[in-house]
């Protein structure tokens, strides 16, 4: 974004906004000794030009480098520290923000630089007309690599099969959403990477409407914690977990249709090939895709009746 645009959409902000608007801002601190002070920074001297008010929780998740040194020596005044003893996890994190947190309204974002603060006030100006505002990494100067992109894209098509929506970007780590939200949804956040995953996927299916902005992702600095190949299996996972949970025809129907198809194929394959009609095959293949698609409807009516409770 350039120096004049940001002013801009900051004018407009200030402007606008209702000076009721209260905020809390949520970062989780993990070995990031290298960048944790210039974002924070930033962060403070971005909100201290909007006509707002806001407090910013960091979490320390028991950094084994100097973050926690580094965050105690900052000089902004609407600072909140936490401290964890051990590393819980990035979700677990949020978590305890979430819970400290003074006001109804939720900023996430991370302390490695990757996120460019100067998109808040945009992110800002949507707040209100939408019940989440999310920044999409798909801005003009996107730092990442070709398998994480790959990866991203499949899990971003399996959630967006799953809610209905149009996702853009699934697992974002700059967002804004409503502290009550987040606590509608408190039981199925795990301690991971996965919590920007569930509350995507969980406000979509729940009806909430979500608002994606595209935006730069810049280089990190210092190194990552992320394991691509297991959380891109943990995504797949969590995805099919949270489908299973809100949409389990989703889930069943497929799968029934698949069990029964390959049943057919099976019992025509070895007709055609060996001469012979495995017919035992064919009948427990295609009567547990047929048992499968039962459950996928019983699942379906616990949930419809669940939510009518």
């Amino acid at each position: 974004m350039s120096e004049a645009n940001f002013y801009g959409i900051l004018l407009i902000i200030v402007t606008n906004i209702d000076s009721k608007f209260r905020i809390s801002v949520a970062v989780p601190v993990f070995n990031e000794e290298g960048a944790v002070s210039s974002t924070l920074n930033s962060l403070n001297d971005i909100l201290q030009k909007i006509n707002i008010d806001y407090e910013i929780i960091a979490v320390n998740d028991g950094s084994s480098d100097k973050s926690g040194e580094i965050l105690k020596g900052l000089s902004i005044p609407n600072l909140n520290i936490i401290h964890h003893a051990v590393n819980k996890g990035y979700g677990a994190s949020l978590k305890s923000a979430i819970k400290e947190a003074r006001y109804p309204w939720i900023l996430i974002t991370d302390a490695d630089g990757t996120y460019p603060v100067s998109s808040i006030p945009e992110l800002l100006e949507h707040v209100g007309k939408y019940d989440m505002v999310v920044g999409s990494r798909n801005g003009k100067k996107v730092h990442d690599t070709f398998f994480r992109k790959v990866g991203r894209g499949i899990v971003r098509k399996f959630a967006s099969y799953v809610s209905g929506a149009k996702i853009q970007d699934i697992n974002s780590g700059l967002r804004i959403f409503k502290k009550e939200d987040a606590e509608k949804f408190w039981h199925l956040f795990p301690d991971g990477f996965s919590f920007t995953s569930t509350i995507t996927v969980a406000s979509h299916v729940n009806g909430n409407r979500v608002k994606y902005l595209p935006i730069d992702y810049h280089k990190r600095a210092g190194k990552s914690s992320i394991k691509p190949a297991k959380d891109f299996v943990g995504f797949l996972s969590l995805i099919a977990k949270l489908a299973i949970y809100f949409r389990p025809l989703k889930v069943f129907i497929p799968a029934g249709i698949f069990l029964m198809a390959l049943a057919v194929v099976i019992v025509m394959g070895g007709y055609l090939w060996r001469g012979e009609i495995l017919d035992a095959t064919f009948a427990v293949i295609f009567i547990t895709g047929v048992q499968v698609i039962i459950f996928g409807f019983i699942a379906d009516m616990i949930v419809k009746r669940f939510y009518n409770n």
